[in-house]
């Protein structure tokens, strides 16, 4: 609702986010540019509101049903309100989208950068507006990004959107098109900005960033990744999820050579069986895997190795879960992320036969949860004996500050000093939490 501030009425917003880190970048960046105009932002769920956007995914039809839930939420809250519907949902299904209940203006991936123009063109005519257009010619980067400061020690910086795998469950390919990279020098200009307003780390993302500079010519990530590690003042470069592909002896000496890329990667893997990667369009073995996180630690021979791992995909045997189970144990991961496959319509992979019990998907998953759990221990263990740096991120109310290694591990400290964004010299002493305690050096 509309807020007092001084003689003024002040209008007010609220962002709903739902799905990945690049929908969480691109909610930020929507929320600056209604600041930017004067608009007060309040909190979705708690706060009564003018205008209310919902960032959508579409990853699942579940994430479908959250979105439609959170889109009558929000007009139930205030029927005069603008609600207004962005992202993947609403680019693969603008008129399922449209004819929601309460439904104003439906935006999908492309053209967020207009979205206060368009509230105040649909508060005038009261007419509901739908722009989603088809991606298919669509090869530009449109660049929405943050500009204004925060309290934040690690920035993200999406480089890059789409993606042309089409792997055989997942829609983000249709909701998020073609790859488009952003430019280095765009890039490097935001990373100077960044290390300005006092961020010492830059985590990299993006739909599929093992693609980056595919549709620029010669560019590639670690030609990206060197020309930001020379901005002075920014420490460290992590990267968000990349498959396989993209290691080579030739990235790793590169990355290493900069001094600045953590050495934590997180190598998507969704499964450890030949059969079912193959009917996942996944377009490496598990034996590429291996060898591929072989090359990591000859370089990086302390690096996190973080992954997603789908249990229960259509036509997954005992034989093919094992099979996963045994390359986890092998790879001795850092952290696994469990999915139990849920059908997405519109994907092949909805359609196949053998779908897999619910009951079946369950115990899988909760195997390979025990064994995430025993795997991050043992390499909190491991990394008992070594200095490690950390980055301290924020303070808690009983006085430990929180942060992350360069591999990884989540780590808290007690200190009378104020460590916010402070790079420190820390050693485990004890991994009893997941939340591991370090002590200074």
């Amino acid at each position: 609702m509309n807020l007092k501030v001084g003689n003024n009425l002040q209008k007010t917003f609220s962002i709903l986010t739902l799905g990945c880190k690049v929908n969480q970048y691109e909610s930020e960046a929507m929320t600056e540019l209604f600041e930017k105009k004067g608009y007060l932002n309040v909190d979705f769920e708690t706060e009564v509101s003018d205008i209310y956007i919902v960032n959508t995914c579409t990853v699942t039809n579940l994430a479908d049903r959250k979105s439609r839930q959170f889109i009558r939420h929000a007009k139930r809250e205030n029927p005069d309100s603008t609600v207004v519907v962005v992202g993947c949902y609403s680019q693969t299904s603008p008129e399922e989208v449209a004819d929601i209940e309460g439904v104003d203006i439906v935006i999908g991936t492309t053209e967020r950068n207009e979205i206060v123009d368009l509230c105040e063109e649909f508060e005038k005519n009261k007419k509901q507006i739908n722009i989603v257009r088809s991606l298919k010619t669509d090869h530009e980067f449109q660049n929405i990004k943050i500009e204004k400061e925060t309290d934040m020690t690690r920035a993200y910086m999406k480089v890059q959107d789409g993606c042309n795998r089409f792997c055989t469950y997942c829609i983000i390919p249709y909701a998020r098109g073609h790859i488009r990279s952003r430019s280095i020098e765009d890039c490097v200009i935001e990373s100077h900005r960044l290390a300005d307003a006092g961020y010492k780390e830059i985590i990299l993302t993006g739909i599929h960033i093992g693609s980056y500079g595919m549709d620029l010519g010669e560019e590639r990530l670690i030609d990206l990744i060197e020309a930001i590690a020379k901005v002075d003042g920014i420490k460290r470069i992590r990267l968000s999820s990349v498959e396989p592909n993209l290691i080579t002896d030739d990235f790793m000496k590169r990355a290493l050579a900069t001094n600045k890329v953590c050495d934590h990667f997180h190598l998507s893997l969704q499964s450890g069986s030949n059969n079912i990667l193959k009917e996942m369009n996944r377009r490496y073995s598990r034996e590429e895997y291996i060898e591929k996180t072989n090359i990591i630690r000859k370089y990086m021979p302390n690096a996190g190795l973080t992954t997603d791992i789908i249990v229960g995909f259509p036509g997954e045997s005992e034989e093919d879960f094992v099979d996963s189970y045994n390359l986890s144990k092998e790879v001795a991961f850092s952290r696994i992320h469990v999915f139990k496959y849920s059908k997405r319509s519109g994907t092949p992979a909805a359609e196949m036969k053998n779908q897999i019990d619910g009951n079946i998907k369950n115990k899988r998953s909760s195997i390979l949860i025990s064994l995430n759990d025993e795997l991050m221990r043992s390499f909190a263990n491991k990394n008992k004996d070594i200095t490690q740096k950390v980055l301290f991120e924020e303070r808690m109310q009983d006085g430990y500050f929180l942060g992350y290694t360069t591999n990884y591990i989540r780590c808290k400290v007690k200190s009378t000093l104020d460590l916010k964004n402070k790079i420190k010299d820390v050693k485990i002493v004890d991994t009893n939490d997941e939340i591991v305690t370090v002590e200074l050096v």
